[in-house]
């Protein structure tokens, strides 16, 4: 559910938006009935019955509504329902909680229960009963008991015949009509209708000991207990109904968001918005079982690791966090830089990461002792804005964007070795690469050029290509013969790094989209011509180039043919500014344009006043959209994936080749069933089996062949794969090791494949480095689990011996006891005799 109302039903199962639904105005909760059957929305004053899409319902539209829920005098906030969905409670802002039945209930209408002094945000039904709890947002808990159980909710049959309906009495005078009272038997209406009584109320406010709000609340039925978040960070469990604290405990500063319990009710999850903070809470044991923290600000820079295992990122908040690519999970932030990352770089061994920034250092983080065990300085004050690292990883370079000088330094030492000097503009981007047996260095400016220089044999040597426009990146290929500058003009050029003559051009003006934002008189074709792509990375073989910028499109072009490959859309959040193109009338009001206000519930139109140049927003405004923007895009090494920085935040897009049917050399004779027929049929042939599977290229039937073949034959067949399929085996051995069961089975299929081709891959290492990386990828990470599995198998064999000879201990013992017992009991017969 998002905040314009807009609601999707998504599938679990094959992960799609199977049906999208409209309200158009801001939904606060929706809640599926226990039995799945229904779901109800909050809508305005009301509350919406829908029957819940799946087996039971044979309607095509999934938002099929059943019943509308009249009564609340304000908008309603939340929705619970009973063990048996029989009957669901609904909180109001007016103060007031609610309980509907959802069928005609003779003893139950709508029970209306006041008794709160402010908003209503949460409400809870107990197990298996119609006891309930309201708390407000001034902290104030209700507890409401019923005299009735849910055994004794009598519900009306369907079929039950209904006496005709009497036309009510309107008054002239009233708005609206008067209220219609159900005609009911004589016995029916004899029956005692259900009562709530408070039984008791409690403030949270004598535990907070300030004026701080309640801002979440969950409630676990089987275990009784209830956590409450405020806006102070703190949160409370406690046990129901006698309000017996457990434990309290606070996460910072930042209000709490969001709490939910699981489903055992034993693990505690919370999330703060303001942090970017999820914390997942055992409360019995009083430990932590998950932590994770976003950027505090926004996302500025990222890169991945060499094997595309871990990826780095660095945000305005001055914080480096590693983020492991299979997880997601961040496992380690460093905290050194005092303003803005700017840039981040992995060396070529992977065990560091070296980053720059606006506090006028470079640092140099170490990924195995996660510490920062390098820091690099300029001798006068300089904000960094770019960063690279030379293939060795023995040199760091960064350029500067006050200064407009390149700072050289030696890893090793810490020294600074050189100042490059010759842009007369702020420094964009700088880059480091091979080309041939020279290893160049490329910067790029807004003074119009770019410099190519040669540090390691002449120091004053450079070379100087003017793109007439201001360049705002620059990146070389993978093997260093060609270089890629984006400009202000939208444009792409590519050069040789050795003649320094441009072989190649892109016009992006088309591709990057016409927006405007919403404080612009203008439409979007004219907003637009400010903008451009401002990052830009090759690919892991240097065939296709990734590009974003000012702009909700990430674009990737052919290298050699020029061409638009395709357009990603990262965002149709319609709360950010810039997702329109036209100047819509309905947004023009007397006092201007709508985007122009600062609009609040208890102000009126106000203008707002701003420096001009200004996108960060108005920090003295109520609230501000930000503008969608692409800061960073950055191509994994394994070639299976690319991930990008912007507005929305860190994302990652990979490519699904499991659904993907991408045939390799096919012609109309190669069938999966002809491919069957060569591995169990009497003409067997594995080897030529095993081709024709790669050459459909479907994962299933490749791994039934490459497993239905002895593992005597793998060295065999191996020798006499023509190499055009060598990549393609080591691409799907790479995949099928981090999903198989026969792990040591495809290592063997690796291992004598790189044995029997080893020369010729060498040869052509440059094009093959994507299906290398994704094998050391897939290597790292099984290496990682079974070590994981040993430990703690030493471990519980550890523990197993430890007990086993603590026991023979103990056994020991005590027969010495009995045979010394026995020894006395001897002597003294012995003395008696």
């Amino acid at each position: 559910m998002f905040q314009d109302g807009e609601a999707l039903v998504i599938s679990l199962i094959s992960k799609t938006v199977l049906h999208k639904h409209r309200f158009n105005r801001k939904v606060y909760d929706i809640q599926f009935s226990p039995d799945g059957s229904r779901f109800a929305v909050t809508f305005q004053n009301d509350v919406q019955l829908f029957t819940a899409p799946g087996q039971r319902s044979v309607d095509f539209n999934p938002f099929h509504l059943e019943r509308v829920f009249f009564g609340s005098h304000d908008e309603t906030t939340c929705i619970d329902w009973t063990s048996d969905s029989k009957c669901f409670a609904v909180g109001a802002k007016d103060m007031n909680t609610r309980v509907y039945p959802v069928k005609r209930c003779p003893n139950l209408g709508v029970y209306s229960l006041g008794g709160h002094s402010d908003i209503v945000l949460h409400c809870f039904f107990a197990k298996d009963s119609l006891n309930l709890y309201s708390l407000s947002r001034s902290g104030q808990l209700c507890i409401w008991a019923c005299d009735t159980s849910l055994a004794d909710l009598w519900v009306a049959e369907e079929n039950e015949p209904e006496e005709p309906e009497e036309v009510p009495e309107v008054d002239p005078l009233s708005e609206f009509p008067a209220a219609k009272e159900p005609r009911l038997p004589v016995e029916e209406k004899k029956s005692n209708k259900i009562a709530y009584t408070k039984s008791a109320r409690h403030y949270y406010r004598d535990l907070t000991k300030d004026h701080s709000t309640l801002t979440s609340a969950c409630f676990h039925k089987t275990t009784k207990i209830l956590v409450a978040g405020f806006s102070n960070g703190s949160f409370f469990l406690h046990e129901m109904p006698d309000f017996t604290l457990i434990h309290s405990l606070s996460l910072g500063e930042q209000s709490i968001t969001a709490a939910v319990f699981n489903r055992r009710g034993d693990w505690l999850a919370l999330g703060t918005t303001g942090l970017g903070q999820l914390v997942v809470w055992e409360w019995q044991s009083q430990c932590f079982v998950l932590k994770q923290q976003g950027h505090y600000d926004q996302l500025m820079t990222l890169t991945y690791s060499p094997d595309g295992q871990y990826l780095a990122t660095g945000g305005s908040d001055g914080k480096v966090k590693l983020w492991n690519t299979s997880s997601g999970f961040c496992f380690v932030t460093f905290n050194e830089h005092t303003a803005s990352v700017t840039a981040l770089q992995f060396t070529h061994s992977g065990k560091a990461v070296i980053s720059s920034s606006l506090d006028g250092t470079v640092r140099a983080f170490d990924t195995t002792r996660y510490r920062n065990f390098r820091t690099f300085t300029s001798p006068r004050p300089a904000q960094f804005s770019c960063l690279a690292v030379d293939p060795s990883g023995d040199v760091v370079c960064a350029g500067s964007q006050d200064s407009f000088e390149l700072f050289v330094w030696s890893v090793q030492t810490g020294r600074l070795l050189e100042i490059l000097s010759g842009h007369e503009a702020p420094i964009s981007g700088v880059a480091f690469g091979n080309a041939g047996e020279n290893q160049l260095l490329v910067s790029s400016s807004w003074d119009q050029t770019v410099r190519v220089w040669d540090i390691f044999k002449s120091k004053s040597q450079q070379e100087s290509v003017r793109v007439h426009s201001e360049a705002l990146a620059v990146a070389f290929r993978p093997d260093g013969n060609e270089i890629a500058v984006c400009d202000l003009n939208c444009r792409i050029q590519f050069f040789d790094p050795v003649s320094t003559q441009q072989i190649g051009i892109i016009e992006a003006k088309a591709d990057l989209g016409r927006f405007r934002r919403e404080d612009d008189l203008v439409s979007g074709k004219t907003a637009s011509k400010g903008r451009a792509f401002t990052t830009l990375c090759y690919s892991a073989d240097g065939m296709a180039i990734l590009v974003g910028g000012k702009s909700k499109y990430i674009c990737v072009y052919h290298t050699k043919e020029h061409v638009l490959l395709r357009r990603f859309a990262v965002s149709k959040n319609w709360s950010f500014t810039g997702m329109t193109e036209f100047l819509s009338k309905r947004t023009n009001t007397e006092m201007g344009q709508r985007g122009l206000m600062d609009l609040d519930e208890d102000d009126s139109d106000r203008q707002k006043l701003s420096l001009p140049g200004v996108r960060s927003g108005d920090m003295a405004s109520r609230h501000f959209k930000p503008e969608v923007t692409v800061y960073s895009v950055q191509f994994s090494p394994t070639g299976q994936s690319w991930a990008a920085c912007s507005t929305e935040g860190l994302m990652i897009y990979s490519t699904h080749t499991e659904d993907l049917f991408d045939p390799f050399d096919l012609d109309p004779s190669i069938t999966p069933a002809s491919t069957r027929a060569l591995i169990s049929g009497p003409s067997r042939d594995p080897g030529r089996a095993l081709i024709m599977a790669l050459r459909l290229n479907e994962n299933k039937l490749v791994a039934e062949v490459m497993e239905s073949i002895p593992v005597h034959d793998i060295a065999l067949i191996s020798e006499n794969l023509p190499d055009k399929y060598v990549t393609l085996l080591l691409n799907f051995s790479a995949l099928q090791l981090e999903n198989s069961r026969h792990f040591e089975f495809y290592l063997n299929w690796i291992k004598t494949t790189l044995f029997a081709h080893g020369q010729k891959l060498k040869s052509r290492s440059t094009t093959i480095m994507p299906v290398l990386h994704s094998l050391q990828k897939a290597l790292i990470r099984k290496k990682e689990d079974i070590l994981r599995i040993t430990q703690r198998n030493v471990s519980n064999l550890e523990y197993a011996q430890s007990v086993f000879k603590l026991t023979l201990e103990a056994g020991n013992s005590a027969s010495d006891g009995k045979d010394s017992d026995s020894v006395d009991g001897e002597m003294e017969e012995d003395e008696e005799d």
